[in-house]
């Protein structure tokens, strides 16, 4: 009981700050916006400036929905990447969704001199890069599907993720090699990621791909309760593995390679944002983590946003580089209490 009020508690609290800094969000950047702009706009008023409204409406509300998004995506993707597993260093991107979007968009950047011209200007759009990142995961996840099918252990599944990741970087290092100044600028500027260059009609797609994935992985919080004591335990108690494993594969592809096509490839928030909830909640009982991780994912990614856009200046930082200042400290941290993993 004491348990549960305190969770109760506890979830109160990030629902507070993921608002909180949902709204900071929107407000802060090179023109700070005040709170009552902010919320007279999303409530369809109309604010003292029209171009306040303008950049609340057409950048900084796109931008904050679509950190959300990306940071439930890549925390739940990693929770259960690191269940399945067994393996708390385990991440969204052992399954190389993540290195297939990186070589497609490789092909299309620092290949385009390989490619027909006409093809060439299709590709090099932002959609183009976009549909190139979101082939590139999808045929890896086809592949992953297919040698889930035939390995029976699932450690083996993730020595192929890890294999096909070094393949990935050492076909990116022979097309960087032969590239130009120009076009490693292009591919590096991608991925270093981005929120803020998706349109109302991408946000919708991603939304839904999102939302597929959470509701796969929502079905699998039992059976992912059971995996934390073993695969043969799991067998024991009449859990259909094979099916399991299939579906949590499933959804960690959707989840993770939709937000790669869509944002770029961002590191940490998959490997770091579970174990900060496990921490907080002190419990492996994934009908608990599953919300919370979903909520801190969303917090700490409008964090790392807010970060990036260092208010009253008009730079803006990379969001790989932030998420990565903010996660590394953290994997050191959990690297040095391996020991008390679960």
């Amino acid at each position: 009981m004491a348990n549960q009020k305190r969770n109760t508690i506890l979830f109160f609290i990030l629902g507070l700050a993921l608002l909180l800094l949902f709204f900071l969000d929107i407000s802060f950047g090179s023109i700070t916006i005040p709170f009552k702009e902010v919320y007279t706009s999303l409530t369809g008023g109309e604010a003292s400036k029209s171009t306040w409204e303008y950049i609340i409406i057409n950048y900084r509300l796109p931008k904050a929905i679509t950190a959300v998004l990306v940071g439930v995506g890549l925390a739940i993707s990693g929770l259960l990447m690191q269940t399945l597993f067994r393996n708390p260093l385990a991440g969204p991107d052992v399954l190389g969704l993540s290195s297939g979007a990186i070589l497609a968009v490789a092909i299309v950047i620092l290949g385009a001199g390989l490619l027909p011209s006409f093809l060439n200007t299709i590709l090099l759009s932002s959609y183009g890069i976009v549909f190139a990142s979101t082939l590139g995961s999808i045929s890896v996840l086809f592949l992953v599907l297919l040698v889930s099918q035939r390995l029976r252990n699932t450690m083996a599944i993730l020595i192929v993720g890890l294999m096909f990741g070094s393949f990935t970087s050492a076909i990116v290092g022979v097309l960087t090699y032969f590239s130009s100044a120009e076009q490693l600028q292009k591919f590096t500027f991608w991925s270093l990621g981005s929120l803020g260059n998706l349109s109302w009609s991408s946000i919708i797609v991603l939304a839904v791909s999102v939302s597929i994935g959470l509701l796969l992985s929502a079905f699998s919080i039992k059976p992912l309760n059971a995996l934390l004591l073993g695969e043969n335990y799991a067998k024991s108690m009449g859990l259909n593995f094979k099916r399991t494993r299939l579906i949590i594969i499933l959804a960690t592809s959707i989840l993770a390679g939709s937000v790669t096509a869509f944002a770029g490839p961002i590191a940490f928030i998959g490997l770091a944002v579970p174990h900060i909830a496990k921490l907080t909640f002190r419990t492996s009982n994934h009908a608990v983590l599953y919300w919370s991780t979903l909520f801190y994912g969303g917090i700490i990614m409008l964090f790392c946003d807010i970060a990036s856009q260092l208010p009253g200046l008009e730079t803006t930082l990379p969001i790989n580089a932030i998420t990565s200042i903010i996660g590394a400290p953290v994997v050191i941290w959990l690297l040095v209490r391996k020991r008390n993993f679960e």
